[in-house]
């Protein structure tokens, strides 16, 4: 069996460079995602933001209200 040196050579610096922009281009993919992300997305918002699923909060129904109700609520204020 006849090697080339000369493909042999040209093949691992293929396959070095290939790897290598591999690399690197795994790296900006993680840079990119965590400058994309927000940093804590379930913070508690501030300013005149409300809380949507508030347990304490005061409701518009009563407590003993049904779901019918609920649903009846939600269609008549369109949300």
């Amino acid at each position: 069996m006849i090697f080339s040196y000369r493909k042999l050579i040209v093949r691992l610096r293929f396959m070095l460079l290939f790897m290598t922009l591999t690399v690197v281009l795994y790296q900006v993919m993680l840079v990119l995602s965590g400058w994309i992300e927000p940093v804590n997305r379930y913070r508690t918002p501030t300013g005149n933001s409300v809380k949507v699923f508030g347990q304490n909060e005061r409701s518009v129904l009563p407590e003993s209200g049904k779901m019918s109700d609920r649903l009846r609520l939600f269609y008549w204020y369109g949300e």
